[in-house]
């Protein structure tokens, strides 16, 4: 087992994993225990809304991740009490990962089935009962996966989008201890990824990591080329996120194929940083990765690329490789949709107690429930420790 080091050494030694919460994802006591849970099981970046309630949550449960850090050794899930990355996602532009689900109840007819609850990951649709008079999507946990919208039978779902705004992406940076940001883009928003870098490429000093985030497209790699060529020279490490099949890793095996494709893509193209796969990742990514002989080994397998630019700043590991470097194989894998919904059980009995309890304290934490808590780390353990484990 290799114990979780500096975040950077993962991601230069290949066995690199990042939770996302979720660009969308506002639901405070859920972010908190995911955060909580997967640094205890050697989670190397947990990604999350730029939202200061949502980032307030996932530093709070990193700070208590430090008081388990021990037991969590003991327990041999080789976390050292080393803290992830704390990353924060943005987007230059219309993205499926920044929108919310909406309907109007009164529309759905008394005869529905409601599809729409039973397919929804994030348990983000009710309807009103005898304890709950509330009816539609619960904003702060729907993370905009948009299955719901194809499942109405009625057509009355829609979806309401947002663009990150750059006056309130500095103040993220610079008073709430990120660490690093993540863009969102697509082929074609070139102008838009410049504004948005722009507006917070004073601040990138401060930063450990900037990861794009790019699906693919009709002109993929020189659009990427064109965005590093926009950013150089970066002064921290560079991730190449593969978006292969956005929020749809818990639907099944098949939905990994996607993202690896992608991965193997953008790793031909020899683009200056790192390529990290998300979008469909699930328990088959990192056996198809080793397969297929895709995954980093644990060795500096970097090639130098271009000579303008991007070396890691100071913060960074001195033993990392100086950017620009490209790739050569696979640096680590985001898990999204299926790494929240492993640990659905656990937040759903820690959100049952939560109500039952209501009339002694508003509250349940997950480290208040130690057979909860550890029941949830093992979860975690059992996705982070694929790419943690020796090949």
């Amino acid at each position: 087992m290799t114990d979780h080091l500096d975040p950077l050494l993962s991601l230069k030694e290949g066995h690199w994993f990042k939770l996302i919460c979720g660009a969308s994802f506002q639901h405070l006591p859920a972010v908190r225990s995911l955060t909580l849970a997967y640094t205890l099981a050697g989670a190397d970046c947990i990604d999350v809304a730029a939202d200061p309630a949502v980032i307030a949550a996932a530093r709070e449960a990193l700070q208590v991740a430090t008081k388990f850090a021990k037991d969590a050794k003991e327990r041999g899930f080789g976390n050292t009490g080393k803290s992830p990355f704390l990353m924060v996602s943005l987007n230059d532009g219309e993205d499926p990962h920044f929108r919310k689900a909406k309907f109007d109840s009164t529309e759905c007819p008394p005869d529905c089935h409601r599809p729409c609850e039973r397919i929804c990951p994030a348990r983000a649709i009710k309807f009103s009962n005898i304890q709950e008079d509330f009816s539609g999507v619960i904003s702060e946990k729907c993370y905009g996966c948009g299955r719901c919208i194809p499942a109405c039978p009625y057509e009355i779902i829609y979806t309401s989008s947002y663009v990150s705004t750059p006056e309130a992406i500095a103040p993220l940076i610079l008073s709430t201890g990120v660490d690093a940001v993540e863009i969102h883009t697509k082929v074609g928003r070139l102008t838009e990824f410049r504004r948005l870098w722009q507006a917070i490429s004073p601040w990138t000093k401060r930063l450990k990591l900037v990861a794009i985030s790019c699906p693919d497209g009709e002109g993929m790699i020189d659009y990427l080329h064109a965005l590093y060529d926009a950013i150089a020279p970066c002064n921290c490490a560079l991730i190449w996120q593969t978006d292969g099949r956005p929020m749809s890793g818990d639907i099944g095996d098949g939905t990994t194929l996607a993202t690896v494709k992608l991965g193997q893509k953008v790793l031909a193209a020899k683009l200056p940083g790192y390529v990290q796969l998300a979008g469909g990742t699930n328990s088959y990514t990192v056996a198809k990765l080793r397969a297929m002989g895709l995954l980093g080994n644990g060795k500096d397998t970097g090639t130098r690329g271009h000579e303008d630019g991007g070396n890691c700043s100071s913060n960074s590991l001195s033993a990392s490789p100086r950017l620009p470097f490209s790739a050569s194989s696979i640096s680590g894998v985001a898990y999204g949709s299926y790494a929240r919904v492993l640990l659905s059980p656990i937040l759903e009995q820690l959100e049952a107690r939560e109500v039952n309890d209501a009339s002694v304290k508003t509250t349940v934490r997950l480290e208040e429930e130690p057979e909860l808590l550890w029941q949830a780390v093992g979860l975690a353990h059992s996705l982070v420790s694929q790419l943690k484990s020796q090949q």
